[in-house]
């Protein structure tokens, strides 16, 4: 018997939170009443704009690029080409490719480890513009009980937009297993310092330097922008894997440097230009 992917994800933070200890906690206690709001980033309302954030213990301002033109043929394109095949029975079966990325981060030890520096597959994807996201919050609603190859379209049309759509300074993402009782190494690094790294097992490989936002879904100061970006990545989340009972903490990677670390490359930066 297949177990829906839905129900096994929720098995297993249900099974993280039951075998959580002191060990999964760093030094700094990051939490109120449940909730947190990052005091390592800022980020104006609609967020555009120069960021603001606390990277190796300074604070410096960091202006975000757009994704270079080979970046986004080769994840829209692999994107598409990916759901055209499970329209046709062909299901992903590789981590490779543009919604698995590597993340690397640093700033603080959990109690666990010696080490402050950590590295974790996150699932990632494109957040639309803010004039666009609500219009597409509401499609996705509207058609979130909808046969699964219609839903498969929905997001197909969304893709074959492309950057008309999608805000390409950005790549977006949850933080699936953290609460207040168990704490990842990638939360308390990002919290602590939220200079990252993404990288992209394919060829081309891309490596994105970031500012990672985290969003917290009962933070009190959400703007109205930061509210619906964790709505929306929750609900194309369900959307695809079926529906949660929770709301998990949304991330935004603010992209500030591009590489191209295909082996012909050998990581050479691609945006800004050197």
């Amino acid at each position: 018997m297949k177990i829906p992917i839905g129900v096994f994800m929720i098995g297993v933070l249900l099974f993280s939170v039951a075998t959580a200890g002191e060990l999964e906690h760093g030094d700094v206690d990051f939490w109120k009443d449940g909730t947190f709001h990052q005091g390592s980033v800022e980020v104006s309302g609609d967020g555009t704009g120069i960021i603001r954030a606390r990277v190796d213990g300074e604070w410096g301002e960091f202006e975000p690029v757009e994704l270079p033109e080979s970046f986004l043929k080769w994840n829209f394109g692999a994107r598409i080409e990916m759901i055209e095949g499970m329209k046709n029975g062909i299901m992903p079966t590789s981590m490779a490719g543009p919604h698995n990325a590597s993340v690397a981060t640093f700033g603080t030890k959990r109690n666990d480890s010696h080490f402050k520096i950590n590295n974790a597959v996150k699932g990632t994807g494109f957040l639309p513009k803010p004039d666009k996201i609500k219009g597409v919050i509401a499609h996705l609603k509207e058609t979130m009980d909808s046969p699964m190859p219609e839903k498969l379209d929905v997001l197909l049309e969304n893709y074959n937009l492309g950057e008309e759509l999608f805000d390409i300074t950005k790549q977006a993402s949850l933080e699936l297993y953290t609460t207040p009782e168990f704490e990842t190494g990638t939360f308390l690094n990002q919290m602590q310092n939220p200079g990252c790294s993404l990288v992209y097992m394919d060829i081309p490989s891309y490596e994105l330097k970031c500012v990672a936002q985290l969003l917290h879904p009962a933070d009190p100061k959400l703007t109205d922008y930061e509210k619906d970006v964790v709505e929306y990545i929750n609900l194309v989340h369900s959307y695809f894997h079926g529906e949660f009972r929770t709301a998990f903490i949304a991330v935004i990677y603010h992209v500030v440097e591009v590489y191209d670390n295909s082996p012909a490359s050998r990581g050479i930066r691609l945006v800004p230009s050197p």
